[in-house]
């Protein structure tokens, strides 16, 4: 309790975190998250209108897979991770199309990643810092190459995904009449399944493969309370996004507590809050579609 109690008083020690912000690798780390905010808030609406929710999980934890073997064999953390969430976002892809199979494929995929996660954790005993870290992210340790690496991903994501936008979204809402039209489905499934990989694996390192749907799936999920209009939903779900990543390595800063821990309660603090703002949004149409039906029936 003691040491909760210095947390919660240092959380708002504003001179510190300036001091702090002075240092490279937390501008970095800062930089690092803003990119992220950015990337899960473009794709997050994608992913509820797709109803792809535990597939991010499922992407998220297999990047841990990847991370695992990158440790076991010397190579980047952040490499690893890209590629373990690419592969199983693409599995997902290419064997979930039918959205009655898709959970079950998801489940088969997962077991069988994280079992192999097991097996190359446990192989490699010598860095359980950076073991640990796989789980509960550490974005101070993202450091210049993983942010050019970053920056790089984001931009090649953001400019394919205003290329197949329209289309994406038609596919998304409505597959059906997308396939009757000529617009390629299963394509578009597994072109975003690979975005949907790579900006996973990069949640990761900010804010660990258990929790990484709190930037994913958590903001889009509190922008869809508030309006169902795609272009405002992805707006809206940026800001959040960056609200919940920048906000929550800033509070972090000063107590030294993991970042996780704020990016996850300003991530749900801000879906309370639209959840609560969308209610009342919706009862008072309710109430003016009752009116107006009520006058006519007068007149």
């Amino acid at each position: 309790m003691d040491k909760l109690s210095d947390v919660l008083a240092e959380i708002f020690d504003l001179q510190t975190t300036v001091h702090l912000l002075g240092y490279d690798f937390v501008q970095q780390a800062v930089l690092a998250a803003a990119l992220l905010g950015l990337l899960a808030g473009a794709i997050g609406p994608l992913i509820i209108s797709r109803q792809m929710s535990f597939a991010v999980h499922g992407t998220s934890e297999l990047s841990l897979t990847g991370a695992a073997a990158a440790l076991l064999v010397g190579a980047g953390v952040g490499i690893g991770a890209i590629a373990g969430s690419v592969i199983a976002a693409v599995l997902f892809g290419v064997l979930g199309t039918r959205a009655r199979e898709r959970d079950s494929v998801i489940a088969v995929v997962l077991s069988f990643g994280l079992g192999l996660s097991v097996l190359f954790l446990w192989l490699g005993p010598e860095r359980a810092g950076s073991k640990f870290s796989l789980l509960t992210g550490q974005v101070v340790s993202v450091g210049f190459s993983g942010l050019t690496l970053l920056a790089t991903c984001t931009a090649a994501v953001l400019a394919v995904l205003v290329v197949v936008y329209r289309p994406l979204l038609f596919a998304s809402t409505d597959p059906e009449v997308a396939v009757a039209r000529g617009v390629p489905v299963r394509a578009l499934s597994i072109l975003f399944a690979v975005m949907l990989g790579i900006t996973a694996a990069f949640g990761v390192q900010i804010v660990g493969a258990l929790l990484v749907l709190a930037l994913l799936i958590t903001p889009a999920a509190a922008a869809a309370q508030l309006t169902a209009d795609p272009v405002r939903a992805t707006v809206l779900a940026v800001i959040f996004a960056e609200i919940a990543a920048v906000g929550g390595i800033l509070l972090s800063l000063a107590p030294g507590a993991p970042v996780s821990t704020f990016v996850t309660t300003i991530s749900f603090l801000i879906y309370l809050v639209c959840r609560v703002i969308g209610a009342r949004q919706r009862s008072s149409r309710s109430l003016r579609k009752r009116g107006a039906e009520v006058r006519v029936a007068r007149v």
